[in-house]
């Protein structure tokens, strides 16, 4: 079975998804973590990626999980 094909990860997606790792443990919210620096935090990191080359790319959303059907 391929791998599915990447794509360029929308920069407003990284930068959430930066903040959040910056922000939170796993699930688990940081006690004293702001929301404030953690974004400007994640636009600093992006801003760097972005001059330093580097491209982050995503894989598609995973498919639906469908429950079966009665009948």
């Amino acid at each position: 079975m391929s791998e599915p094909p990447l794509t360029p990860a929308n920069p407003s997606e990284v930068l959430f998804s930066l903040s959040y790792a910056l922000t939170h443990d796993g699930k688990r919210r940081f006690g004293r973590a702001d929301n404030l620096m953690a974004t400007l935090t994640a636009h600093h990191l992006l801003e760097h990626l972005e001059r330093s080359g580097y491209v982050i790319m995503q894989r598609p959303p995973a498919a639906m999980h469908s429950a079966p059907t009665e009948g």
